[in-house]
C-alpha cells in the first residue's frame, strides 16, 4: 500500500490531533484548483512504508465505519490515554494480539476510527 488518505472536516483541528498523536509534523501540499486541502504525513511512496495525507474535500467525508488504518506507536495504552485526554473516544482499550503485539482503536478529531499498534 503506497498511499492512504484520512478525510477530515476541520483541517486545523485534525492536523493538531494527528501531530500530537504521532509526534510528527504534517506538511502542507499545495493543490491546484483550490477545492482540496492536503497535509502530508512523513513518508515516501517509493518505500515499503505507506505515505499518506489528511484530506479536506467536499466529496469525501470522515466516518468510523469505513476502512481502519493502524499507526505504529511506542505503546498503545499510552497513546490511547493521550487520545482520551484530547477528548476523543477509545473504542477498544489496549489488547494483546498474541505474537503480533498489541492494538487499540480510538476515534480521531473528525469522527474516523483509528487503529494503534505497538510491540509493548
Amino acid at each position: 500500500m503506497p498511499w492512504f488518505e484520512i478525510y477530515v472536516e476541520d483541517m486545523k483541528r485534525a492536523r493538531k490531533f494527528y501531530e500530537g498523536l504521532l509526534g510528527v509534523e504534517l506538511n502542507l501540499e499545495d493543490m491546484p484548483g483550490g477545492e482540496m486541502e492536503m497535509y502530508l504525513f512523513p513518508g515516501e511512496m517509493s518505500l515499503p512504508r505507506a505515505a499518506g495525507a489528511l484530506i479536506k474535500h467536499p466529496m469525501r467525508k470522515p466516518n468510523e465505519q469505513g476502512h481502519l488504518l493502524y499507526f505504529s506507536v511506542p505503546d498503545c495504552a499510552t497513546t490511547a490515554e493521550w487520545a482520551a485526554e484530547a477528548g476523543v473516544p477509545v473504542f477498544v482499550e489496549k489488547q494483546s494480539i498474541g505474537e503480533h503485539g498489541f492494538i487499540a482503536i480510538i476515534g480521531d478529531s473528525e469522527g474516523n476510527a483509528v487503529g494503534l499498534h505497538s510491540w509493548v
